[in-house]
């Protein structure tokens, strides 16, 4: 009996029942003649349109590439993240990866109770021996949608919806807000918490009453929240900006740029150290501009002035240059326009 069983038997308050939907089809266990990864989404679910769907597009482009097999759980409730970490233990899977800093605690316990099982987390830090930890610096592209945001507005009102009040939203946040303040001083931006990744409906109204109130472009960092909100955009005749992935497909007039964060890139990257024998637990690996893992999408130029798209492209070389450094918190944000 494996180390994994053993610590699996022990664990007497684990409910074993779990959704698993792979991309194979089935629910059987990992193969032996393959390297198997498995990803744990967070509550928005596969489909987000955003960042769980970017790190699965990570996955699949694995399994083509690579020649391994790749499957996913969906977290249908934050307490199925432990559940599911039993369930992929279980099926001897040999990486297993949780999108978004919600899975942290999850985490964080697996990796205590199965040492021998190697873990990656997307968008937090653990100090563990067997988990390899991504992160993203999210705000220098959120800092290029705002300048996007602040040059592109015609009322000087713009705004930012947010999933939930997390640092890795807030970094989100408080870049788009530093670039639009950096682009026009005189906008303002409208900000609030939709508290959920996955409820379209408040989104939209959300976005709705902003439009309402002025705004006429409005970036959401939720998930499915997005999708609501871009709806919105579309009815208000106004403007989305996305995020995570492009979502221009989404509504090709109305999303003005996307705040791109390639999780697909980072995972990729992660499996690809695995099957190639380089994986190092207990490393972090933060992606930014410099390695092409964040930024705005090409098809920015469809909607966005050449004179804008300039000054983003001034801005870019700027920020690897360190010649800016983008708030990533509100006491950094304050710092910078005291």
């Amino acid at each position: 009996m494996t180390f994994k069983k053993i610590a699996t038997l022990a664990m007497a308050t684990v409910v074993s029942a779990s959704l698993l939907v792979g991309c194979s089809g089935n629910n059987e266990s990992a193969s032996d003649d393959k390297i198997t990864v498995a990803m744990i989404t967070d509550v928005a679910g596969v489909n987000d349109q955003s960042f769980n769907q970017s790190a699965w597009e990570g996955l699949q482009r694995a399994e083509k590439e690579l020649g391994i097999e790749v499957k996913y759980l969906e977290s249908k409730q934050d307490s199925d993240y432990a559940t599911n970490i039993e369930t992929l233990v279980d099926e001897d899977v040999d990486l297993i990866l949780g999108v978004g800093m919600k899975l942290s605690e999850a985490i964080k316990e697996g990796s205590e109770l199965y040492p021998d099982q190697n873990f990656v987390l997307v968008d937090e830090e653990i100090d563990a021996s067997n988990v390899k930890s991504i992160l993203f610096k999210a705000e220098e592209s959120a800092y290029l949608a705002g300048l996007i945001a602040g040059k592109t507005t015609k009322t000087n009102n713009v705004g930012f919806i947010g999933g939930m009040e997390l640092p890795v939203i807030d970094t989100f946040k408080y870049g788009y807000m530093a670039g639009v303040k950096a682009a026009n001083p005189d906008a303002k931006v409208q900000a609030q918490y939709a508290n959920s990744f996955t409820d379209q409906a408040k989104g939209k109204a959300i976005a709705n009453q902003m439009y309402t109130n002025g705004a006429d472009i409005v970036f959401t960092c939720g998930g499915d929240v997005g999708t609501g909100a871009i709806e919105a955009a579309k009815e208000n005749n106004k403007y989305a900006i996305g995020v995570d992935r492009d979502q221009s497909d989404l509504a090709p007039q109305n999303v003005l740029t996307s705040a791109i964060k390639r999780v697909d890139a980072g995972v990729f990257e992660t499996v690809k150290s695995y099957v190639n024998g380089t994986f190092e637990g207990g490393t972090t690996t933060t992606y930014g501009l410099e390695e092409n893992a964040v930024g705005v999408p090409d098809t920015t130029k469809n909607l966005v002035s050449q004179d804008i798209l300039d000054l983003v492209e001034e801005t870019i070389t700027k920020l690897k240059n360190k010649e800016i450094t983008v708030p990533k918190n509100e006491e950094e944000y304050n710092a910078m326009f005291k």
